[in-house]
């Protein structure tokens, strides 16, 4: 049985858009640098797991579709790279501190299902995205909140 979670992402840094225009329609979901959502990553999150796309940073904020998870946890490339934004000088090749997974594009939503829109559903009321301090990249979602984004999203349950 998959997974559901929810990954935020700024979308002028990367969107969903670019999630479609990207090779295969794939990424790596890199730069995680935060050690629960790394513990997500590693303990948790399976290949063909369901994932909510969120633009967070953006007016409003929204779940925007769906994507797939294609690739398990593995080291992030990035946390060695000293010209990139994600390295970290701790992280050892034979130690990696951080990890990534890859996912693929699925769906896009008819319309975005908005912030004020998820808080305003009292179904949602205890979804993780909702909890007051809870700035994770990467969340758990409840079959029952899966199903009710979807449905908001305008998109049959799946």
């Amino acid at each position: 049985m998959p997974n559901y979670w929810l990954m935020k992402t700024e979308p002028n840094t990367f969107s969903f858009d670019d999630l479609k225009k990207s090779p295969k329609k794939t990424t790596c979901w890199e730069g995680v640098r935060n050690y629960q959502a790394r513990n997500l990553m590693r303990d948790e999150i399976k290949k063909g797991d369901n994932v909510l796309f969120y633009h967070s940073n953006a007016d409003p904020p929204a779940v925007v579709g769906t994507a797939k998870v294609v690739k398990e946890a593995y080291p992030d490339v990035f946390q060695f790279d000293p010209k990139s934004k994600y390295f970290d000088a701790k992280a050892k090749p034979e130690e990696p501190r951080w990890l990534m997974v890859d996912i693929r594009y699925d769906k896009p939503f008819v319309h975005p299902v908005s912030l004020p829109e998820l808080r305003e559903d009292p179904r949602l009321a205890d979804m993780a995205l909702l909890r007051k301090g809870n700035r994770l990249s990467i969340q758990p979602v409840t079959p029952a909140e899966w199903k009710r984004i979807l449905k908001l999203g305008g998109l049959a349950s799946r």
